[in-house]
């Protein structure tokens, strides 16, 4: 089936389609910072007030149990994962999964910094490991949804409640997008700038009981920066999790945060959040179905994420090129989309396979996903049609 070149009319009216920073929420503006507290501390009564806030507002909107610690923590998602990590892992054996850029990255931590020795569970970009085969007898370390693959865990059932080790969860494009299972969590981290469209540099850091437990029984045999260090004097650090944090966080930044959360209030909560990155998703698969050269990366229906929806393309003329020549075509499509103010920053991460990254979470119109799946077909089409008339 030939590509259509014929130029679509309809665009989408936001066209931020970044997996992070992501969109805003429909209808932001710079009023909403009007009530920032800027200039003044962040350890003021005010100040204390509104990082408790957040981190209150989570637990509520989320379900997350009231026995659990929230944290705000520095460096967004990374920097929450890093520090759990670094401060708990090397008790007992670990389980690391591993199947696309940020889970590889977490393996390599762990293997050559930390100096551990992990059982590995890998899978190609598209692919999850055999979740069967995982030893819950040890620490187990995973992302939730593969943000540079598209691919996800298909939900929490695979995790035994009676395990002996903790679950480490990096949930950055997961939460507010997907239901956790809290009760098969132990730690799990992500950031304001997935699904809520919050600015980056900080994360949020969630610890079961049994965390906490790891933290204040079991002292690692390494050195830990002031940022990774959660305890004071054999007990766990709780004014991390009242709004205490450990560095100066963007008061600006805390506010967006806390205008995002107002958004989610409004709009219905987590289910109104989850149907509506659902709707994006359902939006990029109705035209995949009719598309039959491009395809999901993520090969299981299963296992495809609905926040970073990633997509590949099956035509013979593309799949024929090398690498290289792939990667040269889908930079071009991208250039061509941003020209025309359809589509920013949905090429493919630069680990993965080429293709496009398209992000689905809340805060983007499914509306405007449905307006941007025919100008990539007029994209894809018109640089074909470019290159075979040049090759004739």
């Amino acid at each position: 089936m030939e590509q259509s070149t014929e130029r679509p009319v309809s665009k989408p009216a936001n066209p931020n389609f970044s997996s992070g920073p992501c969109a805003k929420r429909p209808g932001w503006s710079y009023a909403a910072l009007d009530n920032a507290l800027l200039g003044r501390s962040h350890r003021s009564g005010e100040g204390k007030k509104k990082l408790k806030a957040v981190i209150e507002r989570h637990r509520a909107l989320l379900g997350i149990p009231d026995d659990y610690l929230i944290g705000i923590v520095p460096a967004s998602d990374t920097g929450a994962i890093e520090m759990a990590l670094w401060s708990m892992l090397g008790a007992r054996g670990v389980d690391v999964l591993a199947w696309e850029a940020f889970s590889q990255d977490w393996l390599k931590d762990i293997r050559d910094h930390l100096g551990l020795s992990p059982q590995i569970h890998k899978a190609d970009y598209g692919a999850l490991p055999d979740l069967s085969q995982v030893d819950f007898d040890h620490d187990v370390v995973f992302v939730w949804n593969g943000t540079t693959s598209g691919v996800c865990v298909p939900d929490g059932d695979w995790i035994p409640s009676g395990r002996a080790g903790l679950t480490f969860c990096d949930a950055t494009s997961a939460v507010f997008a997907y239901d956790m299972p809290w009760d098969k969590l132990d730690v799990v981290t992500w950031s304001w700038q997935k699904v809520l469209g919050g600015e980056g540099a900080h994360g949020m850091l969630v610890l079961s009981p049994r965390a906490v437990e790891r933290l204040e029984t079991y002292t690692p045999p390494r050195p830990l920066p002031k940022i990774f260090r959660m305890t004071k004097g054999g007990k766990v650090n709780q004014g991390i999790f009242e709004g205490l944090t450990i560095n100066t966080p963007s008061m600006m930044a805390v506010e967006d945060c806390l205008d995002a959360l107002d958004w989610v209030e409004k709009i219905g909560g987590l289910p109104e959040t989850m149907r509506r990155s659902r709707a994006n998703f359902d939006a990029v698969s109705a035209w995949v179905e009719k598309t039959p050269w491009a395809a999901f990366l993520a090969g299981d229906p299963a296992t495809r994420s609905t926040t970073a929806i990633c997509l590949t393309f099956t035509d013979p003329w593309f799949a024929a090129m090398d690498e290289d020549a792939r990667t040269a075509v889908i930079g071009r499509l991208c250039k061509l989309l941003e020209a025309e103010h359809v589509a920013y920053d949905i090429k493919h991460y630069r680990d993965a396979p080429p293709g496009l990254r398209i992000w689905g979470g809340a805060t983007i119109e499914s509306g405007d996903v449905a307006a941007l799946m025919p100008w990539v077909e007029w994209a894809y089409g018109t640089i074909k049609a470019q290159e075979q008339r040049a090759a004739a």
